[in-house]
């Protein structure tokens, strides 16, 4: 709002105001939300190396701080091949579809209390829309390549990540009858407490404690991160849907597969361990600004998608689709009853 009185006091109405306050505030945090990916791609490939005895990038810049930012300049100045068979409009398009749906999700996420791009009373609808739309970059890009492997990676994808959405979807359910509301902000208010162990009353020391683990393993599954990244096994389909892409195209898909991994990290961090909360109500946890917390939390959460990454054998895909099916699925349902009643008969957010 400030930003909108800075505008108006220019003299300009308050609708332009309004608007360019927003280009303004979207501008700063889409490239705040760049530099941190380029940083967070590094440090997956150092929990990477570290787990495997390696160093990990360590040539470019001090202890290799620089490497993503040369790759960015390698990939911007590569040849963009397009295949002549390929559908030429839909090929283009894809990666743009990926990487916009990725950053679009990230307008309702509340990185501190009142910080937050666009607070809507359905922020979680939101993202859950924006995180399903996100499958049909990879199909575009599938059915465009106009080769078999991309379109079989495609099919893949279609198939995992509609699997897996099915799930996420009723674990946010058991968090939104706890909480009461759709918003986001409100999500995290409902786990405030001012007692001095405030991560007792976060919705991982409740009965949505085995949404957690389900919550998690979704995301991976959603984000195609390893082991469950079937869509691009390298000794089956070469690359995946994006095989014949490269340069900045390729990089488009390596940026939005990114950032939706992040956006999962902070939605995993609000619908259950407090969003921007400290996690004990006494000095000098107190003092500590919300969004440290809330970026605490965050590559709390990204460590682990790192070492599973690094750790676990990738799945077949039948055991993919088992476990999204006759194991998450039911047991999600069942917890959503189980916190209704739970809800029902305790009035929990009353």
């Amino acid at each position: 709002m400030a930003l909108v009185h800075t505008f108006q006091s220019l003299g300009m109405p308050y609708g332009w105001a309004w608007f360019l306050s927003q280009a303004v505030l979207i501008l700063v945090f889409d490239v705040i939300l760049l530099v941190s990916i380029a940083f967070i791609l590094l440090a997956d490939r150092k929990i990477w190396a570290a787990v495997q005895l390696r160093r990990g990038p360590n040539v470019v810049g001090p202890f290799g701080l620089f490497q993503t930012f040369a790759d960015l300049i390698k990939f911007m100045l590569k040849e963009v091949i397009i295949p002549s068979s390929a559908n030429k409009v839909i090929f283009f398009l894809a990666p743009l579809v990926t990487a916009t749906l990725a950053f679009a999700g990230w307008a309702v996420v509340p990185v501190a209390s009142g910080w937050v791009v666009a607070d809507i009373n359905v922020g979680i609808l939101y993202i859950f829309a924006m995180s399903s739309l996100g499958v049909y970059g990879i199909i575009m890009a599938g059915w465009a390549s106009n080769s078999k492997y991309p379109f079989l990676s495609a099919l893949r994808a279609a198939a995992q990540m509609v699997s897996y959405e099915v799930s996420i979807g009723f674990v946010i359910i058991t968090v939104l009858l706890f909480a009461g509301s759709l918003n986001l902000s409100a999500i995290v208010r409902a786990q405030e407490t001012t007692g001095v162990l405030a991560f007792w009353h976060w919705n991982t020391f409740s009965i949505l404690f085995p949404m957690l683990p389900i919550f998690f393993v979704s995301a991976l599954a959603e984000t195609n991160r390893p082991p469950f990244d079937l869509v691009e096994a390298e000794s089956e389909l070469v690359a995946g849907f994006f095989v014949e892409y490269s340069a900045t195209q390729f990089m488009l898909f390596f940026l939005g597969e990114y950032v939706a991994i992040m956006l999962m990290c902070s939605l995993c961090t609000i619908l259950f361990f407090g969003g921007w909360l400290p996690p004990l109500n006494i000095a000098p946890f107190t003092w500590v600004p919300g969004i440290v917390w809330f970026l605490i939390k965050i590559l709390f959460v990204f460590f682990l998608f790192a070492m599973v990454k690094a750790m676990v054998p990738r799945y077949r895909y039948d055991q993919l689709m088992r476990l999204g099916w006759k194991v998450f699925l039911p047991t999600s349902l069942l917890w959503v009853v189980v916190t209704a009643g739970y809800v029902l008969v305790f009035h929990h957010h009353a």
